[in-house]
């Protein structure tokens, strides 16, 4: 059985291919003096290797809480903004779109730092878990990274308190626990 979910409409985790200006249009605000959109993209090389396509799954009711869960946080710390949220899940080549965030605010800097905090969070915090499938034919699970404070090095973490679940490639999603994220 694939933890993965059938797409739900108007959902915030899809099979549908993610349209960037339709999730911009959700934060539409005549108030807003900026507005953030963040595109994560389906890139061609990996640690291991040349990518030809990643497999997103997910814990799909707990992918779904935890979406909504950070834009009503991310909209409890910074005043005024509105959000948009939506994470692929699925087979995705190179080029496409597995995530998209947006965010509007009154002015820039808040834009800016919600939508940071947002993407940052759904990183961490989302049950959602990736495997490369490499051009050669061989597949990984990718590890997560912890979250990076400016001036210093990325370093791996193996928990969830680091921020990350381990992607042992013997273990599927379903073995690594639904509660556990990163990517």
């Amino acid at each position: 059985m694939s933890l993965t979910m059938k797409a739900a409409s108007g959902g915030r985790l899809t099979r549908e291919r993610l349209d960037p200006s339709a999730v911009l249009a959700q934060t539409g605000d005549p108030s807003s003096g900026g507005t953030v959109l963040f595109v994560g993209t389906v890139r061609d090389a990996g640690e291991a290797g040349i990518v030809d396509r990643i497999l997103y799954e997910a814990y799909a009711p707990l992918a779904e809480k935890r979406l909504l869960e950070i834009e009503e946080d991310v909209k409890s710390r910074v005043p005024g903004v509105r959000v948009a949220l939506r994470h692929r899940v699925g087979e995705l080549r190179v080029g496409e779109v597995s995530v998209a965030v947006a965010v509007s605010a009154p002015h820039r800097a808040e834009a800016f730092e919600a939508c940071r905090l947002a993407i940052e969070r759904i990183k961490h915090e989302v049950p959602i878990w990736k495997k490369e499938r490499l051009a050669g034919g061989s597949e990984r699970w990718v590890e997560g990274t912890a979250l990076r404070v400016a001036g210093t090095k990325r370093k791996r973490t193996g928990g969830r308190r680091g921020g990350t679940a381990t992607r042992d490639p013997a273990r599927g999603p379903a073995a690594r626990g639904r509660g556990q994220a990163g990517r």
